[in-house]
């Protein structure tokens, strides 16, 4: 028996893009209910950081698949 497809699997970036998104929305939920103005901006630099480095793993998650896929360059 011949496979024709292969089994997709998740990367370490793979699984950094959804670490760091959920972290991004759970810092910004945070700053939303902060008290004073200083931890608000504090705590949303940090979910800014967290969306920088979700973005970064998700330009090298694309960059592995292109290079996966020679073929269809």
């Amino acid at each position: 028996m011949v496979r024709t497809s292969r089994i997709a699997r998740v990367t370490l970036h793979g699984q950094l893009v959804g670490y760091w998104d959920r972290e991004a929305v759970r810092l910004e939920a945070i700053a939303a209910s902060t008290r004073f103005g200083w931890q608000r901006r504090r705590t949303l630099r940090t979910a800014a950081e967290a969306r920088t480095k979700a973005e970064r793993s998700r330009q090298r998650e694309a960059t592995r698949n292109a290079a996966a896929q020679p073929g269809e360059a």
